[in-house]
């Protein structure tokens, strides 16, 4: 179990850590500075904004074999075989120990696991009030998109405008997807308003501007 019971000097330090999606390739991560009163839903609300996922499928934390999430939620959804779900705002980041490794999952149909990794405790001149994203790469896959074997046959299509399928592919994802693509400014503004309720949040990565001709 990687949760410990926390002291008075690391409730003041934030917590980095880095979030990465497991089994694509090139890998898409981020590493996030967070303020460490924040507790397990707001760790998802941070990492849906950090990676502009947009938040409505069903989530949980796996954390050394049990699971976190909201009850209710997870309680209705299960089946008898399912593992008995603990609630998500009894744990804080702080509650962890510096090496804590643990999984997040999002959307149980595409199944996307993230593994979180709690790199350090920091020491700054003041706490956080919102999260930050200090560095990342690589865009996440596209909402609906099928799961890694989705989102594999969906990067074949767009890379080929021949492809009988690449027209609707490319209306269905927003009319651009560059895998490479990373909006550090777009995460960060997505991170300071994540606990916010009701905030608007851009859904399609934006077109690269035309460079104009000389």
């Amino acid at each position: 179990m990687t949760i410990v019971y926390s002291c008075d000097v690391k409730s003041r330090k934030p917590v980095q850590i880095r979030v990465s999606i497991d089994e694509i390739e090139p890998n898409a991560w981020r590493r996030l500075v967070l303020p460490v009163h924040w507790n397990l839903e707001h760790l998802h609300l941070g990492i849906q904004a950090a990676f502009n996922w947009w938040n409505y499928h069903f989530y949980e934390f796996c954390i050394g074999g049990l699971r976190y999430g909201d009850v209710e939620t997870l309680t209705d959804d299960a089946t008898d075989d399912d593992r008995r779900v603990f609630d998500q705002r009894e744990v804080q980041l702080l509650d962890f120990e510096r090496g804590a490794v643990f999984s997040y999952q999002y959307d149980f149909g595409d199944g996307w696991r993230h593994t979180v990794a709690v790199e350090e405790f920091l020491t700054l001149t003041a706490t956080p009030k919102h999260g930050t994203c200090v560095a990342g790469e690589r865009a996440r896959p596209p909402e609906d998109v099928g799961g890694v074997s989705g989102y594999e046959r969906f990067q074949e299509i767009i890379a080929d405008p021949e492809d009988p399928e690449y027209a609707e592919t490319i209306r269905w994802c927003g009319g651009y997807l560059d895998a490479e693509w990373f909006g550090f400014s777009i995460a960060n503004k997505d991170l300071r308003n994540a606990l916010r309720s009701n905030v608007k949040r851009g859904i399609y990565q934006p077109k690269p501007k035309a460079v104009p001709k000389k």
